[in-house]
């Protein structure tokens, strides 16, 4: 996956960084792994403007699986201690089994083409996202899955 992080992100860490008597951030205590389907460029300029509405191309929240394939955002554990500015998940991700073929508000299909760090299961905010190095379409039946060790945020 190639990965950037938010605009959310980039300003929490700048503020918490050089003004943390005035803007300390505090992260979230659990992380969650998001899809998103349709056309990789797309998505990443809508999952890197943090606009979470359903509504409207520029919106990411538009590109992310909706729960009715039985699609739920899943916890991603990062156990290690980042190093060389890298940190990769430490426990295989399991998405649901779906129930029907992956789909979205937007209508654009059940490939599976991005994904984002979210700080919450539902809603909140995008932390990290990329385009994933292989898209996979999903059907009904199918199960998306992350191994242990596959997914990597680098801070460049």
């Amino acid at each position: 996956m190639s990965d950037a992080a938010s605009n959310y992100l980039e300003n929490k860490l700048l503020d918490h960084t050089l003004r943390y008597s005035t803007a300390p951030y505090t992260g979230a205590g659990t992380v969650y792994c998001a899809l998103f389907s349709g056309t990789a460029a797309t998505v990443l300029t809508a999952l890197e403007s943090g606009t979470s509405s359903t509504s409207g191309s520029g919106n990411w929240g538009f590109y992310e699986i909706t729960s009715a394939s039985a699609y739920a955002r899943q916890a991603i554990t990062f156990g290690n201690a980042a190093s060389s500015g890298a940190i990769s998940n430490t426990a295989t991700v399991t998405f649901p089994v779906a129930t029907s073929d992956y789909t979205n508000t937007a209508a654009s299909g059940s490939t599976v083409t991005c994904l984002a760090i979210m700080d919450a299961s539902t809603a909140g905010n995008v932390l990290f996202f990329g385009q994933i190095t292989v898209s996979k379409q999903v059907s009904s039946g199918d199960q998306f899955t992350i191994s242990s060790g596959n997914l990597t945020v680098q801070l460049a």
